[in-house]
């Protein structure tokens, strides 16, 4: 198992005030002086550090237990913790997935099932085929989905066998069908998350003239994982969203703006999630991913490795190393679509590599402390989206307290937004189908009705070259 996806953005959350009861069927995690067990599955994953940094100013978890298949990388990533100087929770490295879970109170799952190899050839296979290969969009996610899903579903199996009242945090993609197929097993104690959507609340607001951290700040947000909108930015009652979307020079001071162009934002009135710059600008993103000298999983498997293999031979410069490159990974996230939009580079405040880290760790203290705080989560949508089934996950804004997260109410999504989400809900349970039970027309319906992929024909070839 390896660490998670490529997305790192900023992060941050309300909070609210209130009283909840303990959950059903299970007891609370608490941090009143009791020790609280975190297991991260992915261990030897190299945003670790991120969760150990974000940790350490926070007394709320007093152990992690880390837990990888690569013990190269477990090594490494250890050697990174300890010269971080970081004043973390005390770390353990499990013997192995029972040892890890067994009475955790927060099992964190951030596994990369193949590798960054595995990655190379979910991006690759597509484009042979002309059809956008990316890590959790299109038929790269599929691929990838296809994959991870039998091992994420393994987990759900022990952690319901093994701590049963551990809530599982998801940050293993594609995000949102991973959380789905895991919560046929552990129903609603297994939340996802994804730093990019408070990532461009966080952006807008400032681009606005607000702060995202007041009082009197609002947002309303519905999609799935890696597609959703930001439909509302308010700041004391005033919605400040369609004041920003028709200033050009606003817009172009952050990435979101930047990505889609002032025109395309003022014609569809509202914010899209990074990644629907994928399904917006198809022709360009493929172009752009096409002419690069390589994809991005190609280039992280080179820098991870040379990284890991570096920092192995020498582990007292291995927290230097990790920053070198870490700093690279965050410059270079996201080139393509950034080529394809004109080419420009990133801001120096999204290149911290915070994120998901910040975002993981506002849920854990919301539930564990029962401090009510709002979060954009990947959740059982319930009746928050009347168009989808109750056990469909969307990534919506969740009250989350010590019972849990619970969906909030939130604006209809209009009929372009709700069919394409319908679209890719459609992809996702096909895939889920298919690795449950193996199916191979059940894991062609995945790639081909697919919105980016154009060809049942080339997705049958996909198939083919991926061994199904």
């Amino acid at each position: 198992m390896h660490d998670g996806t490529d997305s790192d953005e900023d992060a941050g959350a309300g909070r609210e005030r209130g009283a909840a009861r303990d959950p059903p069927g299970g007891r609370t995690a608490r941090a009143d002086g009791v020790r609280v067990k975190l297991t991260i599955l992915g261990g030897g994953g190299f945003r670790v550090p991120l969760v150990h940094r974000a940790l350490a100013g926070d007394p709320l978890i007093t152990e992690v237990v880390l837990y990888d298949e690569d013990p190269l990388r477990l090594r490494v990533v250890a050697a990174v913790l300890a010269g971080s100087g970081a004043a973390g929770p005390a770390v353990r490295v499990a013997g192995g997935l029972d040892d890890a879970v067994r009475g955790a109170d927060f099992v964190f799952s951030a596994i990369r099932v193949g590798g960054t190899a595995g990655r190379v050839r979910d991006e690759r296979l597509p484009l042979a085929e002309g059809v956008l290969g990316q890590e959790t969009v299109g038929a790269g996610g599929v691929l990838y989905g296809l994959r991870t899903l039998p091992v994420a579903v393994r987990i759900a199996e022990r952690v319901r066998a093994l701590a049963p009242d551990a809530w599982v945090i998801n940050f293993t993609n594609p995000a949102g069908m991973v959380t789905e197929a895991m919560s046929r097993v552990l129903g609603a104690r297994v939340i996802g998350i994804c730093d990019s959507p408070v990532g461009l609340v966080r952006r807008a607001a400032r681009a606005a003239g607000a702060d995202p951290d007041a009082q009197d700040f609002g947002y309303d947000y519905v999609g799935l994982n890696h597609l959703g909108w930001l439909r509302r930015l308010t700041s004391a009652g005033r919605d400040l969203l369609p004041g920003l979307l028709a200033d050009p020079a606003a817009l172009g001071t952050f990435e979101e703006g930047r990505l889609f162009g002032a025109e395309w934002l003022a014609a569809l009135g509202s914010l899209p999630n990074e990644y629907l710059h994928y399904y917006y600008f198809r022709r360009e993103t493929l172009a752009a991913v096409q002419g690069a000298r390589s994809t991005r999983g190609e280039f992280l498997d080179r820098q991870q490795g040379a990284f890991f293999a570096a920092a192995d031979r020498d582990p007292a410069r291995a927290y230097e190393l990790w920053q070198g490159a870490r700093r690279e990974r965050e410059e270079t996230y996201g080139a393509d679509s950034r080529a394809a939009s004109g080419g420009w580079q990133r801001d120096p405040h999204d290149l911290d590599g915070g994120g998901y880290d910040r975002v993981a760790l506002a849920l854990m203290r919301a539930i564990a402390r029962d401090e009510p705080a709002v979060l954009i989560l990947n959740v059982r949508a319930g009746g928050a989206l009347p168009f989808l089934d109750a056990e469909a996950v969307a990534e919506v804004p969740c009250r989350v307290n010590a019972t849990g997260a619970h969906p909030l109410p939130v604006a209809a999504p209009d009929e372009h937004q709700a069919g394409l989400m319908l679209a890719v809900k459609s992809v996702e349970r096909a895939a889920i189908e298919a690795a449950a039970t193996g199916s191979r027309p059940a894991a062609l319906r995945a790639l081909a009705l697919h919105p980016l992929v154009d060809s049942p024909a080339a997705a049958s070839r996909i198939l083919d070259s991926a061994g199904w």
